[in-house]
Order: C-alpha cells, then structure tokens, then sequence
C-alpha cells in the first residue's frame, strides 16, 4: 500500500507542476480546489461502505485477496469464497490481525468448488443466513489459459467457460432474489481486457470474458428498475499467480509466470480501484496502460486494421 501512495502522491504532483508550466496559476489553483473537494467527497461516500456485507470469490490469494483487505478496511462484512480453506483461514487471520474493526464482525469464509453448480445452492444460502443480506458480491474466480485453437479439445474450453462464465451467473442467480427482495444490490464481475478484445492463443479466455461482458450488460438493463447495480471490471495484467495456474490446450497447468504478468499491476492497486468503482457505482472500468485501451478504439473503429496487428502478432509468437 505503501507503493500505491507515494506513486499518486508523486503522480498528483507532477500534474500539479504539468499544469502550472502549460496554463499557470489561474487554472491549476481551480483545478487544484476541485481535485480537492472531489477528494472529500470520494472518502465522505466510502464511509457508506462500513458495515456493508461484501461477498468475495477467489478470496484465497491474488487479487481477491487483495479485494479482502480492501474491503475489510473499509469496515464491510467480508465473506470469503474459494476451494482452499487452508488459505480462507490464513487471509481471515490476516484481516483480523491487521485491522481494527467491529470485533462482532469477523470474517465469514465459505469452501466452495464455484464449478460445482448443481450443489452450489444450499451453501451459499447457508452463508447469507449469517448476515441476512448481500450488498456486494464479487465475482473474482477465474482460470486463464494459454494455447492454440486447433489444439484445444473442446472440453478445455467447456472448462474455462464453466470457471470464467457459467460459475459467476450461477452465483450470481442465487444472491440476485436477496438483493430485490432488499431493493438493492451491487454486483461486480471482474473481467478482463480480453473481454474487449482477443488476442491469440487466449481463444478459451478471450471468449469467456466476451460472454461474461454481455451478461452483465443485459442483466443492468433489465434489472436497473429493482435499484440493482452491475459494474465490469477490465484489467490488464496483474501480478499474481493466474498465469502459473493457466491450463494449456492440452489441459495441463501451463506454471509460468509470463513477464506480461511479472511486469503487471499489484493487485492491490487493482483492489482499491475497485473499491472506488463500487462506491461510485460505475458501470464499467478498464485499468488498463494506453495500448490495451487504443486496441479496444482501434477493435471498434478500425476493425481491418486490428485484425492485421493480431495476425501478425500471432505469426510472431508462434
């Protein structure tokens, strides 16, 4: 966290000195009381969170870990979701020592195989019992792959979608009637920038992240009368183990760590934008650096040109 702070503190004041050369004191100090009042009223609505009930899936390392911490900061109600209970404790002890918070609110864990659909019911509304709502779910539980479409057996790329699609919408039914019944409710799915657009040899990934997209479009529009929010979440890569645990088209573990991943975003940084996200209620964030983002422009612009890059991209990497 420490890293994250003194990055903004040193990015907030090189747009202060930035402005200061372009336009000189009579824009910044403006901009400068605006920044500073938007500051305020961002931590004034954080504080809305305290208390709240979050519920998070791959809570177990890696970013939704990191979404734990987050979020348990802010002094929510974490339930934390994923198959390892061994590591759901380690995280739930490392909340409660490293924060203060409302001591009748521990961590709530919760060891669910999310692929595991059919029996998936039962627990999950066992869980919601404790607290007697959801305000936040967080579907973060996902698998990445890495392979070529032609020889990728289809049962690979049912996996993927069963983990990265089917799962999320699954959960997401069964906590969707406690939240209209409440009259409100967030959910979160976390994506992908491969959900905008694809690049080769991540066919199975790419296109569950499409499907996940679409889902959370329809599900906003049709449920926006029932005071139900829907944000997606686009990172680019983060610096977690997600490409160490990539199934290959073969269906073995892939276990590397991609310098893609190695030189990605902490997952911490990630965390906190999508704590902002919830509180601003957004629909849709892309963290992502400017070349992802002007591939997702030049995918809707210039299609043509887009599919050539990838083309060649994909003759380079073969």
């Amino acid at each position: 966290m420490k890293i994250i702070r003194q990055e903004e503190s040193l990015g907030g004041w090189y747009i202060v000195s930035l402005l200061i050369k372009l336009f000189g004191f009579p824009i910044t100090i403006p901009w400068l009381i605006y920044h500073f009042i938007n500051i305020m009223h961002q931590k004034w609505k954080r504080t809305g969170l305290k208390n709240k009930v979050v519920m998070i899936t791959g809570a177990s390392s890696g970013l939704g870990e990191a979404l734990a911490h987050a979020f348990y900061r802010c002094g929510c109600r974490v339930i934390l979701v994923a198959r390892r209970k061994c590591e759901l404790e380690r995280v739930k002890n490392d909340l409660m020592k490293s924060y203060k918070t409302v001591p009748t609110h521990p961590p709530v864990i919760l060891t669910l195989d999310l692929t595991d659909i059919n029996n998936m019911k039962d627990e999950v509304s066992k869980i919601i019992l404790i607290h007697g709502r959801i305000d936040v779910l967080i579907n973060n539980a996902g698998i990445s792959y890495r392979g070529k479409v032609i020889n990728t057996h289809v049962d690979i790329d049912i996996k993927i979608m069963l983990t990265n699609y089917f799962s999320q919408v699954a959960l997401s039914k069964i906590i969707l009637p406690y939240m209209i019944e409440q009259k409100s409710g967030h959910i979160v799915g976390i994506s992908s920038v491969q959900g905008r657009i694809a690049i080769p040899f991540r066919s199975a990934y790419a296109a569950s992240k499409h499907a996940l997209q679409a889902w959370y479009d329809t599900s906003r529009a049709e449920l926006a009368d029932k005071n139900i929010k829907f944000t997606v979440i686009n990172p680019g890569y983060i610096k977690t183990s997600l490409s160490l645990n990539a199934l290959k088209d073969d269906g073995e573990t892939y276990g590397l760590m991609d310098k893609t991943t190695e030189n990605g975003y902490e997952p911490e940084y990630v965390a906190e934008r999508i704590v902002k996200s919830v509180v601003k209620q957004e629909t849709e964030v892309t963290i992502a650096p400017i070349s992802p983002r002007a591939a997702i422009v030049l995918r809707t612009l210039l299609p043509s040109l887009y599919f050539w890059i990838m083309k060649n991209r994909a003759k380079k990497l073969e």
